[in-house]
């Protein structure tokens, strides 16, 4: 019992790891070709014959030199097992095998009866590794045996079950049309391209000289005149001059760039509710922002309150007409209308429903079973930190302005 069972471990972990083989398509008929009338008298070409059937109590596999419990030597020594025992090994390793796999699953199978029978032969199976090996195959296929009958147990759900969470949870199941302004998060900052130094060569060669000219002859002035006259210009030209602009850094440049666009979302929520086309305030938006390209578009449609981000959701209490408050998170500024909402009937929600609470009630059944373990990292070493939480399904914010949301 104890062969059989190790055998069984070391088969699912030799089938986990197989993948069917694509299937080669037939090949196509040559361009052009066309198919060869019948000719008058000709009988037609017969149909391929079908494969014969086989039988449960068939023979599938015949393992040569295997015949334990007997005297036989040579070709009389063999076992041969049927459809119905190949079978039954295959669905429990995994059910619908491919016929690909079942040819490698017979291969390896008689490879490992045929190596563990030797292997008893030298009690291999009576050392402190095989003792071991065993204990944990046990508690292995134990558990996910456990594991199967729990989410057996998670699926069945009952209609009452379905209506019951369709009518405390109203809010889930409705769908909404929207307009949505999508307003880049700060200004695109651009920056002049240095002049080369064979341009700045050239233009200091190609400079042209002054034309001189005669000074026309004046008057000579009083002394305390042409002083007061000097005096006179260098003020006048001390108060024309302007003081150079204060250079900002990149981290004042963002901040500016923020706050500009922060007003602009705000002008551009306000002339939405006044009813102001919504794909010119895009345009608009984005000439603001700088960008370049195409705006994405702006209706968004059949949209439910788990296909938005988390700080969008409240869109959906919205009534129709309504626009929301300008959004701002680290992907842009958002301003949303909603145009109409619906509730969708439960008979188009109903496997929905019971795939949500068939995969809660399996979650919530083996959380008694997850983190339970207390590890001394001095030995294991110091675990790796917690995975960043998965992104909402469905529309939301793209990643960079300009890019489509939609699914």
């Amino acid at each position: 019992m104890f062969r059989q069972l190790l055998v069984c471990l070391l088969l699912v972990s030799f089938v986990a790891g197989q993948t069917a083989p694509p299937t080669s398509p037939a090949p196509a008929a040559p361009s052009g070709a066309q198919a060869a009338p019948a000719q008058p008298g000709t009988a037609a070409t017969p149909p391929a014959p079908e494969p014969p059937k086989v039988g449960a109590e068939d023979t599938v596999l015949t393992i040569k030199g295997y015949c334990p419990g007997t005297t036989l030597e040579g070709d009389a020594c063999k076992t041969t097992v049927t459809k119905a025992e190949f079978e039954k090994l295959a669905d429990t390793l995994q059910p619908n095998m491919s016929p690909a796999m079942r040819r490698q699953l017979a291969n390896a199978y008689a490879r490992m009866l045929t190596m563990s029978a030797a292997a008893e032969k030298r009690d291999l199976e009576k050392t402190p590794h095989f003792d071991e090996a065993m204990h944990f195959a046990r508690m292995q296929i134990l558990s996910q045996d456990l594991s199967k009958a729990l989410q057996a147990d998670a699926n069945n759900v009952s209609d009452q079950d379905i209506k019951d969470y369709y009518d405390k949870n109203p809010g889930n199941f409705e769908q909404a049309t929207f307009v949505r302004l999508f307003i880049p998060h700060t200004k695109r900052i651009e920056t002049p391209a240095p002049a080369s130094k064979k341009a700045a060569t050239g233009a200091s060669k190609t400079t042209t000289p002054a034309k001189t000219t005669a000074a026309p002859v004046t008057k000579s002035k009083d002394p305390v005149d042409q002083d007061s006259e000097t005096s006179t210009t260098k003020k006048t030209a001390t108060s024309t001059a302007k003081a150079p602009a204060k250079k900002l850094t990149p981290e004042e440049q963002q901040k500016a760039g923020e706050e500009a666009m922060k007003k602009e979302a705000n002008l551009l929520h306000a002339r939405l509710a006044k009813g102001e086309d919504p794909d010119k305030l895009e345009k608009e938006a984005f000439v603001a922002g700088g960008l370049q390209g195409t705006p994405p578009p702006t209706k968004m449609e059949k949209v439910r309150r788990t296909n938005l981000p988390a700080a969008h959701q409240s869109v959906m209490d919205l009534k129709p007409g309504d626009v929301s408050d300008v959004i701002s998170d680290p992907s842009g500024n958002y301003v949303y209308k909603m145009i109409s909402k619906e509730t969708l009937p439960l008979d188009n929600v109903k496997k929905e429903i019971q795939n949500q609470l068939s995969a809660q009630r399996y979650r919530d059944a083996m959380q008694k079973f997850q983190n339970n373990a207390d590890l001394n990292d001095a030995y294991f070493g110091p675990g790796r930190p917690a995975g960043m939480p998965m992104p909402p399904r469905g529309p939301r914010p793209p990643s960079k302005p300009g890019d489509d949301d939609r699914d």
